[in-house]
């Protein structure tokens, strides 16, 4: 991927957490271990569904994607800033930094369409359930998958053509832990009004419409709960949507707050804060309340784990 850049600069320096520089060895452990955490679980969720027939349904379809995209697009971001906590300052090239924020944009994007996917999967599951064969069939969600996948694609490319037009002439100090919209905007040495103006459209589109989705089938998922006769499954119930609609309203409303607003007068400190509620911890707690609260879920990881013991011991 190439891009045109007609200013003198080649290169920029990630600030990261510099201000803090005391913290910097236990943000590297803490970082380092949730990343870890965040690959182990995914790909435990890739291998059970993949194996388990029994899960071979719409609804782990989208986790299992979910999972794939949760582990790149954390290596997107969390390898860079771990480099950058060992090594203060470290460069990174102009192609470089355009290519890690057109993959941030498009797997952000992509995870907002997969949310709002198993959000309508979860509202045809509980509000329609003698119809969800049907409605949701396997060519059905395997169309939603791939309009999540093909729709994060081309929502990447705007934002990174257009950060790569601007003009750069320094300085060329990053305030962030990686290449985001706003702190490269500031950067820039030309007028980036029409390019701010075509990223928040974007961004209202994308993290807004998403977010609107997710929320009226947990509306009309919390009004059919509520009609249910027996205390004890209205509770189990609410529990599981309740989890669920915590992480995407910590995933939505950060990015909301960091992209759907007027860029004057951000505070640098509080944007890394914000970023590192949907890059760090999001991607960590899906695997967590999408699947370990699952019975099913857990009984099939159970089997699985079974499975290898055996194969082991043998």
């Amino acid at each position: 991927m190439e891009f045109w850049n007609a200013t003198t600069i080649m290169e920029f320096q990630l600030l990261g957490f510099q201000s803090i520089s005391e913290w910097q060895n236990f943000l590297f452990v803490i970082f380092l271990f949730f990343y870890i955490l965040t690959v182990i679980g995914n790909i435990v969720i890739i291998v059970v569904v993949t194996q388990d027939h029994r899960l071979h349904l719409p609804m782990y379809s989208f986790l299992k994607n979910l999972s794939f995209l949760e582990i790149w697009y954390t290596t997107t971001i969390i390898p860079l800033l771990l480099a950058n906590l060992l090594f203060q300052g470290l460069p990174i090239s102009f192609s470089a930094c355009m290519i890690q924020l057109y993959f941030f944009v498009f797997f952000g994007a992509t995870e907002c369409f997969l949310l709002a996917m198993m959000a309508y999967d979860r509202y045809l599951a509980v509000c329609n359930p003698l119809h969800y064969s049907t409605l949701m069939s396997s060519e059905v969600c395997n169309k939603l998958v791939v309009g999540s996948w093909m729709t994060g694609i081309g929502s990447g490319f705007l934002p990174a053509l257009m950060i790569s037009k601007l003009n750069f002439c320094g300085p060329n100090q990053i305030n962030h832990f990686f290449c985001d919209l706003p702190p490269l905007m500031q950067l820039s040495c030309s007028s980036p009004f029409i390019t701010e103006i075509a990223i928040f459209i974007l961004s209202i589109a994308v993290l807004c419409i998403c977010f609107l989705l997710t929320l009226v089938s947990y509306v009309f998922i919390v009004s059919s709960i509520l009609k249910i006769p027996s205390g004890s499954g209205r509770m189990k119930t609410f529990s599981t949507c309740g989890s669920h609609l915590a992480v995407v309203t910590i995933y939505y409303g950060t990015m909301i707050s960091m992209y759907v607003r007027p860029n004057a007068h951000q505070s640098p400190e509080l944007n890394k804060i914000i970023s590192i509620f949907y890059t760090v911890v999001t991607p960590l707690l899906n695997p967590v309340i999408y699947s370990l609260r699952n019975k099913d879920f857990k009984e099939a990881l159970g089997k699985v784990l079974k499975r290898k013991c055996v194969m082991y011991s043998v």
